[in-house]
C-alpha cells in the first residue's frame, strides 16, 4: 500500500530495489515475500527509504 501512495507499482518498486541493492527482485518474488511475511528488517528499511518513509522503534511502555 505504501508503494501505490507513492504512484509506484510493485514492479517498479522491485527494479529499485534490485538497483540498490545489487540482488535480483522480480516483480514475483518481492509479491512473494509479501504474501509470506518473510521481508526481512534490512529489506523493509531499504524499502522505506526508496519510498522516503522511516523506520523507528516506540517505546510502547512510555
Amino acid at each position: 500500500m505504501l508503494a501505490v501512495s507513492r504512484g509506484m507499482t510493485l514492479k517498479k518498486l522491485a527494479e529499485k530495489l534490485s538497483e540498490y541493492t545489487g540482488i535480483a527482485y522480480s516483480y514475483n518474488s518481492l509479491l512473494g515475500k509479501l504474501n509470506r511475511e518473510s521481508l526481512s528488517l534490512k529489506e523493509a528499511g531499504i524499502i522505506a527509504k526508496i519510498l522516503n518513509y522511516n523506520l523507528e522503534f516506540i517505546d510502547l511502555n512510555k
